[in-house]
């Protein structure tokens, strides 16, 4: 099972403003100096010390991911990590108008629909692109966003042809190799994860997610999205101190998702949906307030009655891509 990021962002998308970039590309050049090197060929060496958010930060598109096992291919939110993302399909099928595509929706919020006005294999006929939710007004959503004032282009002037699916929670649903299984997730809006099944790989999609149930008894029905778990993307908009200071808004904290993850055995997990207010730094900040909570909890003697497994984790950046 193949796992691309096209967006990472939570809430809004948020491009580097160029001055910024300036300073960015200034302090590289300096340290380039500063630590002894002078000549081209010492470029990428030097690059390859630098953390992420020194180099390439974490990206400002919203949440947009894609799967694809050898038979299928999937999409999961229509961020505006999509538009990207729908370019690079154009260079396939979908720019022939003979590709089919499926898209799965969480959500209904804006940050996980920004890119459909924008993805190019809408706009070129013969397409067929076929929609997902567990939530019944699926289309009066589509019908919404392509309308004025919204956007000045209709649904009735799409290209290519939409095919509506309404999804049944916690049933499981066949895209030839690929099982898809929506559980809930806490979130004010109904949200709905996807467990991923593709032969002995499992991935468990969980954004947005304000982690409120943690224990395998408040999990209930949705605990099984958690459990033999190859890869987990999990959302870590916030640090702990502000995901006590905006309950009920929707969004987690890494070291909640740590904490069901070590518990559960997951495999890995790439935290997403960073808050467009927060810089590289500060996301990096909360990166490493992570790693200090999963590396006291690996040593703390266990007070509950379930082992806490090492797991391999990390915050994602756009473009991260996943092989399992």
């Amino acid at each position: 099972m193949y796992v691309k990021l096209w967006g990472t962002r939570g809430s809004l998308p948020t491009p580097q403003p160029p001055d910024a970039l300036e300073v960015q590309i200034r302090r590289i050049l300096k340290g380039f100096f500063e630590a002894g090197y002078y000549h081209p060929e010492d470029i990428d060496r030097y690059l390859a010390t630098l953390p992420m958010h020194q180099l390439g930060g974490y990206g400002g598109e919203t949440m947009c991911a894609e799967v694809k096992s050898p038979q299928q291919q999937l999409i999961i939110d229509g961020g505006s990590g999509l538009r990207s993302l729908g370019y690079e399909l154009a260079k396939g099928d979908c720019g022939h108008g003979s590709g089919e595509l499926h898209i799965l929706f969480t959500h209904f919020h804006w940050d996980h629909l920004s890119g459909l006005p924008f993805f190019l294999p809408l706009f070129i006929p013969g397409n067929i692109i076929h929609v997902y939710a567990v939530q019944p007004d699926l289309p009066q959503v589509f019908q919404t966003l392509f309308q004025k004032p919204y956007f000045p282009v209709s649904l009735e002037r799409i290209d290519a042809t939409l095919k509506y699916h309404q999804l049944v929670p916690r049933q499981p649903v066949q895209f030839n190799d690929l099982t898809v299984t929506p559980y809930q997730l806490d979130h004010p809006d109904p949200c709905w994860g996807y467990r991923i099944e593709a032969a002995d790989k499992v991935l468990a999609y969980c954004v947005d997610n304000e982690i409120q149930r943690v224990s395998q008894r408040d999990l209930g029905a949705d605990l099984p999205l958690y459990q033999d778990v190859d890869l987990m993307i999990m959302d870590a908009q916030y640090t702990l101190l502000e995901a006590t200071e905006k309950v009920n808004w929707g969004h987690g904290a890494a070291p909640d998702g740590l904490e069901i993850a070590m518990r559960e055995g997951i495999k890995q997990v790439l935290f997403v949906h960073h808050d467009p207010a927060a810089s590289d730094q500060k996301i990096a900040t909360a990166e490493a307030e992570a790693r200090a909570f999963y590396e006291k909890q690996l040593i703390m003697p266990c007070a509950s009655a379930h082992k806490l497994h090492p797991v391999a984790w990390s915050f994602a950046r756009d473009g991260t891509t996943i092989v399992l």
